[in-house]
């Protein structure tokens, strides 16, 4: 009896954990459990974008097919990155800030919005863009201070892990709207708005009481689906943008070891998806893929007009067979089977970069 009755509750828990992305219950879990508050674009957008007006959506078929069997608001055919870090730490699927009734932050919560920067000007108007995302959780944290007491928040928000992915569309949006911005700038001006902005939020979560960073880099832009599309392209990858890349990973890793320097107590992991994608868009086989170049869903070369669904603009698109055998799923979002690699391999694996932590290293420092 007592071995049915614990399979019996393992089954529960699995059960609710894939359910509570559309409800407000979760299982419970123990005081000193760690947060996981996220922050960034659509990489991690688990449905802000649900409920605001925009055309940066993916509340809609093909969308989640191969987990939820509906769509979510995931720019994936399942789950993204913080759905693995949320499983491996025994909690729910952390719920997006705009999900209606959602009102229980102690296991944190997803602030991220498809199509956000780090720079206000990045897709204005159509997105909840880094600095937005930063109030929220200021209101989150007052929340959790009359919620709790303010010693028991201050317990949690210290604990927490605050998890980014931020700052690619910031280099995208100016080359896809032709803007001038880029000319008005150098390499090293632009790139240094982006980081400072970063930095500023992140300074700003630290006073406020947050001490553990993880942060993605930028991803090898030049070659994604979306960008050979790019006018004049013909297929070709847009090498214009990879100076902006290069450099801001590389000045990324910096301030990250000096923010480490500074700020007593400051913990960071920072996610090389940079390598990670390059190795799978050049040698896909040796990671269990067939197709690297073109997007499983999407319209044109490559699959790299951003019509998946067909509710962008264009309504034509073509959806590939088998998922599994694709790295990208739309013209710049991974497949659940890349994620799910890449989530492994941040969890425990050996790191890139000196000074930082991989992130299961990251949740256990008290």
């Amino acid at each position: 009896m007592m071995r049915f009755s614990l399979h019996f509750w393992a089954l529960c828990t699995i059960l609710l954990n894939i359910a509570c992305h559309t409800c407000q219950e979760h299982v419970w879990l123990p005081g000193n459990h760690v947060a996981l508050f996220i922050f960034g674009d659509s990489i991690f957008d688990a449905g802000n974008n649900n409920d605001i007006n925009t055309t940066s959506q993916a509340n809609y078929f093909p969308y989640g097919e191969s987990f939820f069997k509906n769509p979510t608001g995931r720019f994936s055919d399942g789950r993204i990155i913080p759905d693995f870090i949320a499983e491996y730490v025994k909690l729910p699927f952390i719920p997006p800030y705009l999900q209606p009734g959602n009102h229980d932050f102690s296991i944190g919560v997803n602030f991220a919005s498809g199509g956000a920067g780090a720079l206000d000007e990045t897709n204005k108007g159509k997105v909840i863009n880094l600095g937005t995302q930063l109030g929220y959780f200021k209101d989150v944290s007052q929340h959790l201070r009359k919620k709790l007491g303010d010693a028991e928040a201050k317990a949690l928000l210290s604990r927490a892990v605050y998890l980014f992915n931020v700052g690619g569309n910031d280099y995208i949006v100016p080359f896809k709207i032709n803007s001038s911005v880029l000319q008005s700038y150098t390499h090293k001006e632009f790139v240094g708005q982006v980081i400072g902005n970063i930095t500023e939020v992140t300074r700003d979560i630290y006073k406020i009481g947050g001490r553990k960073f993880a942060f993605g880099n930028i991803v090898p832009l030049s070659c994604v689906p979306l960008l050979r599309t790019h006018e004049g392209q013909n297929g070709a990858c847009l090498d214009q943008i990879t100076p902006f890349v290069e450099l801001h990973n590389k000045e990324f890793s910096k301030l990250l070891q000096k923010l480490q320097r500074e700020l007593k107590g400051f913990k960071y992991s920072l996610l090389d998806v940079y390598t990670f994608l390059k190795e799978r868009m050049d040698h896909p086989s040796k990671y269990g893929f067939k197709e690297s170049k073109v997007a499983c869903c999407g319209s044109g070369p490559y699959g790299g007009i951003f019509s998946c669904g067909g509710k962008r603009g264009v309504t034509e698109y073509e959806l590939c067979d088998n998922v599994n055998d694709y790295v990208f799923f739309d013209s710049i979002h991974l497949t659940e089977k890349a994620y799910e690699q890449f989530s492994k391999q941040v969890w425990d694996g050996k790191l890139s970069f000196k000074g930082g932590y991989n992130l299961q290293s990251l949740f256990e420092l008290n």
